[in-house]
């Protein structure tokens, strides 16, 4: 096996072969770039909350095999507030904006309102369901007759209408597949070929429900007044708004992050090769990064949007290593050939083991459960090593082919006083209290270590929204008045063909809707149940001369059977929601507050335990919907940070052992990367911060990244250590040597993520001030930390073993 000084003297000798074969190598780089960029039309970008699963996750199998049978849950919800809604004039306005959303809005599956809410009612032995507003009225006595009716019902309060009856809601449900209405429309009359025929099995996607919101939201605009408010939520609309947010921040970020790395580069290097040269090493890798997701088809998601900026930030340090070590020798020597190759051996394998090192740290997050965290654990690792390839090849090929005036006998260093005399401050500091220093370090250890055992974790969608955007608005009036604007679904399956016309399963279903309604879960709340039982009890009581002691299941499994079978061919397709076409199936929907994914867990484990023992014998029950999703995906979320912490660590280590040659050095070098991200999470604990799916990346990340300076330092060090046995000496050599490069590459990478505190989203504002925080940390720990553990190990005796 190769030893340190012969990889130094390969990749010296690969520097005089590139230059030699300039030309050759940069064709070759070229050609690789442009076939990945070539891909970047593919892009996609997916905002779902399926998105966040893997196609195989069994939750997500259950939540797709229920839109297959019920179609789509999530529904976009339209709030009127006005002050007189029974009148004929509010009425008609409600009217015209139902007929204008029922005939102008894409991919519609119906339109669910007061005016076409459902009426069931008796008339001699027929059974009438029509329209509330089937007979329009023309007077004041007929509209107060269907408003006593629409306040009386039980299944338009909070559902159609406010308990106060100030408010009402139009239900936009949008198909599940697309092209299903055509689908339905070539084959209706053929109802037993329907039978066979698969449904369209792709999912109504990001496009079509931009289109669906963008839709809404014209005709919305025609309507809006100030005495006829009109608020939208629902999950439809909180996935568009993410994607315009994500849209932008991305956008928004790419931009800061590119002119970021200009100024850091022009003040570092001050000369125009040093900024665009490094500059064209990160646009290419960003962009074949990006065309690598392209083409295996993988689309960008909430978690990913970071990718693009952190890619420009973890690149150009590579650059930015090399270039400060060929500077110097070039403006020694005055010989690029031998400038270049010098840069190679002095630098390349630090870079190579700082590359790896940081994809280590990336790719911990590639068995992740959750879809896009291990998209982001895969692309932004590849883009590292993309990164690696460009900055050993193309990065020293560019050198060679374009002129580099020379500056004499004037130094880098000359051109940053103040930064020398801060490293050598920092120097002489560290190696002179290297107790002081190690004993704060642990202090502040241990109190966070304490802190971070109470640390929590939300996943929340709608949380990440400031709370001024009026989505968030719409949500907790909603929840306000109509007692909930989310759902769970949960599945009664009775395993036999007319099982749901057996009286003790409708009596169970009736017992537990009765037994659910308004029971609570810290601050959620179950405000409304709908189930195929209420369409059974308004029938029972319609065909019972609409008498109330009838609203009741009946005791009869014919009545019950006779009951749906008349309904079924009353004209109404609600039942269509509510069971299967082999009525062994059942929907119940409970209606609540939406709440955070981590108290949803909590509600939905006490109600599924609840049901499950109420059908214990009687039917298969199953929760699903898009609150079942949120809780996966935290679950997931937690499990697999868990993991990619672990494997983050213990890989780095590895590498840094078998870096540094010494397993004592090893694990002594892991000690200022670990830390920093220790506070960094005590003190989120601390203020109440909760971990979400943006903040758990920061500990793999951060790891990453920080032991890239520790590498630097430590290979370094070594290198002088090894020349001079004085370990003082050598930290100042270190710091003088590569410590400014160590320093601007942190300001680079802290900048890259302080850049995601411009983010409209709050969570992306956390994470990004979460992850700059603690790679600032790191750099003080590897400035002050590192050397002075450096002085305790060693002193001024012990020599480093050569290898």
């Amino acid at each position: 096996m190769m030893n340190r000084h012969q990889i130094e003297a390969m990749l010296e000798n690969f520097g005089h072969t590139l230059v030699r074969r300039k030309w050759i190598f940069l064709i070759l780089m070229l050609a690789i770039s442009l076939g990945l960029i070539s891909q970047l039309p593919n892009i996609t970008m997916d905002t779902s909350n399926e998105g966040f699963l893997h196609e195989n996750d069994p939750t997500l199998i259950t939540y797709n095999k229920f839109r297959e049978q019920f179609g789509r849950e999530e529904m976009i919800m339209l709030s009127i507030d006005t002050p007189n809604l029974f009148t004929l004039a509010t009425l008609e306005k409600i009217r015209a904006l139902h007929h204008d959303l029922e005939n102008k809005l894409p991919h519609l599956d119906e339109v669910s309102s007061i005016i076409n809410a459902r009426n069931t009612r008796g008339s001699a032995d027929e059974l009438i369901v029509e329209d509330l507003f089937e007979h329009w009225p023309t007077d004041q006595q007929a509209l107060e007759t269907i408003k006593q009716i629409a306040i009386a019902s039980s299944t338009y309060e909070n559902f159609l209408l406010s308990k106060d009856a100030t408010l009402t809601t139009i239900l936009i449900k949008s198909q599940a597949f697309i092209g299903e209405a055509i689908e339905d429309d070539l084959l209706a009359g053929f109802d037993e070929m329907t039978e066979s025929k698969s449904k369209p099995n792709q999912p109504i996607g990001d496009k079509e429900n931009s289109e669906l919101v963008a839709a809404v939201k014209q005709i919305v605009d025609e309507y809006q007044a100030d005495d006829f408010r009109i608020y939208a939520a629902g999950t439809p609309t909180v996935i568009d708004q993410l994607k315009k947010s994500m849209k932008h921040d991305m956008q928004t970020f790419t931009k800061y992050a590119l002119i970021t790395i200009i100024l850091v580069l022009a003040f570092m290097f001050r000369r125009l090769s040093g900024v665009l040269l490094p500059l064209s090493v990160v646009v290419l890798t960003l962009l074949s990064t990006l065309g690598l997701m392209a083409a295996t088809g993988t689309a960008l998601k909430l978690p990913t949007q970071i990718l693009p900026s952190l890619i420009l930030a973890v690149s150009v340090a590579a650059s930015v290593h090399l270039l400060a070590i060929f500077y110097q020798h070039f403006h020694r020597e005055q010989h690029k050939e031998n400038a270049i190759a010098h840069a190679l051996g002095h630098s390349g394998l630090a870079i190579i083991m700082t590359s790896l090192t940081t994809a280590a740290g990336l790719l911990s997050f590639a068995a992740s459960e959750v879809s896009p965290i291990a998209d982001l654990g895969r692309f932004a690792g590849a883009g590292v090593l993309l990164s690696l390839l460009y900055t050993l090849i193309l990065l020293p090929t560019l050198i060679a082919i374009f002129p580099i005036k020379h500056k004499g006998n004037k130094t880098e260093t000359a051109n940053h006083p103040f930064m020398d005399k801060l490293l050598s401050w920092t120097a002489r500091f560290s190696v002179e209290h290297p107790k002081t220093i190690v004993v704060t370090s642990l202090l502040l250890f241990a109190i966070a270590f304490a802190s971070l055992l109470n640390i929590e974790f939300r996943h929340d969608p709608l949380e990440w929204m400031p709370e001024h955007w009026e989505i968030r608005q719409a949500t907790k009036l909603i929840d306000e008045k109509m007692r909930g604007s989310s759902t769970m679904e949960v599945i009664i399956d009775t395993q036999k063909e007319n099982g749901l016309y057996d009286p003790i399963v409708m009596h169970k279903i009736n017992e537990v809707q009765t037994m659910l309604q308004d029971q609570t879960y810290k601050h959620s709340f179950i405000g409304k149940t709908v189930s195929v039982v209420d369409i059974v009890k308004e029938s029972n009581r319609a065909l019972h001369e609409n008498r109330e002691e009838f609203y009741k299941v009946p005791d009869n499994r014919d009545l019950i059977a006779q009951e749906l079978f008349l309904f079924e061919n009353s004209g109404s397709d609600d039942l269509e929601d509510f069971v299967d076409s082999q009525f062994s199936q059942a929907r119940l929907t409970l209606k609540g507050p939406w709440v955070d994914a981590g108290t949803s867990a909590g509600f939905i484990r006490q109600v599924m335990t609840q049901i499950q023992q109420e059908f214990s014998g009687l039917a298969e029950t199953t929760i699903t919907g898009m609150g079942s999703l949120f809780v996966r995906t935290l679950d997931t979320a937690i499990n697999s940070t868990r993991t990619s912490y672990l494997v983050a660590a213990v890989v780095i280590t590895l590498m840094m052992i078998i870096l540094l040659g010494e397993l004592k050095l090893g694990l002594i070098s892991m000690i200022p990367n670990l830390l920093p991200i220790v506070i960094a999470l005590g003190v989120l604990a601390a203020i109440k911060i909760p971990l979400d799916m943006f903040t758990m990346l920061v500990g793999s990340i951060a790891i990453g990244l920080a032991v890239d300076d520790t590498i630097h330092f430590m290979h370094n060090f070594k290198r002088y250590f090894h020349q001079t046995g004085d370990v003082k000496h050598a930290v100042e050599k270190t710091l003088h040597t590569t410590g400014r490069a160590i320093v601007v590459t942190t300001i680079v990478l802290c900048l890259g993520f302080f850049i995601f505190m411009a983010a409209t989203m709050n969570n992306v504002f956390r994470f990004g001030a979460l992850t700059g925080s603690t790679i600032l940390l790191a750099l003080v720990a590897d400035l002050l930390l590192a050397p002075a553990l450096m002085m305790l190990l060693y002193g001024r005796k012990q020599k480093i073993a050569q290898n």
